[in-house]
């Protein structure tokens, strides 16, 4: 019993401890500061999880027609999403190198990624990252689609292509 005691006291004073650290502004939320290890490691597991089970809704379009890879690719320069991530031939905006986390490099994640969860992510966005939630201002969900069609080409996209098809029509 004298056991479970000492768990109890000790697991109080762990949680006061950690209290006190967080809410008491010791803990760094500047975005200049990385996170400890553990911390980006938890971060990246809880968000990976949450996309997992929250990327559900199927696209309604076919997302292999180059039609619909070209209006993802201009609503991918129209609406900004170039400034942080780049595309092919042009580079991100000075100002993405102070996010933290920094932006992926699509071209490098795409692949990993279903186009369910690129759909979901620019959708309602990341919490605490700096990725916004397109959906919330207003997007439509069909141009969303063709972001993800977009993204999911991207590794194999020409900065030619890229050019020709992100212009404006």
């Amino acid at each position: 019993m004298k056991i479970l005691a000492a768990i109890g006291v000790l697991a109080i004073l762990a949680a006061g401890a950690a209290g006190l650290f967080f809410f008491g502004g010791f803990y760094s939320v500047a975005a200049s500061d990385k996170e400890p290890a553990i911390v980006a490691k938890m971060l990246l597991m809880v968000r990976q999880a949450s996309i997992a089970r929250h990327a559900t809704e199927a696209p309604p379009i076919k997302l292999d027609d180059d039609a619909v890879v070209r209006e993802g690719a201009r609503a991918f320069a129209q609406r900004g999403c170039i400034n942080c991530h780049g595309a092919p031939g042009v580079q991100w905006a000075k100002f993405s190198e102070g996010l933290n986390p920094d932006p992926p490099d699509l071209a490098e994640t795409a692949a990993g990624r279903d186009p369910k969860e690129i759909f979901w992510i620019v959708k309602h966005g990341i919490g605490m990252t700096g990725m916004p939630s397109f959906g919330a201002t207003g997007v439509p969900d069909r141009e969303i689609w063709a972001i993800a069609a977009f993204v999911k080409r991207l590794p194999k996209m020409s900065e030619q292509d890229f050019k020709a098809w992100s212009e404006a029509k």
